[in-house]
């Protein structure tokens, strides 16, 4: 998915052709409501894994959204894992009606990469950033920041995709994976970081600033 720019992602697209196999074969059979039940089921998948281009902001110093969705919560944190620092932590919940492609929000390579398994709680639940499944990217810039990322499995969503490798270098605003129905992004930015966000505004994933770093 690093480069992709097919509509719909790759990763949907077994969840798009069952139902709609299923419709087709309902509709043969003369089936017409459960037909047009699966028909449905086909739509929202391909509306779900829909994989939009996006116009990433040039100005050097702006932080862009991984993630679409609402901004559930803005703290300072001190993290011990990876970035062993205070860290702003922007919390992002993405409902099923968002987009769920994941981007980086901006120029680094990734440090470090880990999985952790958890639980399912609700993605927009405080707990759910330390109990549950969860795979997190640590990422630096040419000038020696650090940034976290944190991909987080809600109470539906049970699959987490990650293309990043440890090495790799990404442009900002550059895809590298995406969650399965419900799901919540962390992105932990350097403390001086100046934000454009608050609790409650919404952001779509490589175009929206969420800040400046400094």
């Amino acid at each position: 998915m690093k480069d992709s720019k097919i509509p719909v992602a790759r990763e949907g697209y077994p969840f798009i052709i069952v139902p709609a196999l299923v419709t087709l074969l309902l509709a043969l059979a003369g089936t017409i409501y459960p037909a047009i039940l699966f028909l449905a089921i086909s739509l929202f998948m391909v509306y779900f894994f829909r994989n939009p281009e996006r116009e990433v902001p040039e100005d050097d110093r702006a932080v862009v959204s991984p993630a679409d969705g609402k901004v559930i919560k803005i703290e300072r944190v001190r993290e011990e894992e990876y970035l062993k620092a205070e860290a702003l932590k922007v919390s992002i919940f993405m409902s099923v009606f968002n987009v769920h492609i994941n981007r980086i929000p901006f120029p680094t390579r990734v440090v470090e990469a880990g999985y952790h398994p958890g639980k399912f709680f609700v993605a927009s639940e405080d707990k759910a950033s330390v109990d549950n499944e969860r795979q997190s990217l640590l990422l630096e810039t040419e000038g020696g920041k650090r940034l976290l990322l944190n991909q987080i499995a809600g109470v539906v969503a049970r699959r987490i995709v990650c293309h990043a490798r440890e090495g790799e270098y990404f442009e900002k605003g550059q895809r590298f994976g995406l969650i399965r129905f419900g799901s919540r992004v962390e992105i932990l930015l350097p403390p001086e970081t100046e934000l454009l966000i608050r609790e409650g505004d919404r952001v779509k994933g490589g175009q929206s600033i969420v800040g400046y770093l400094r």
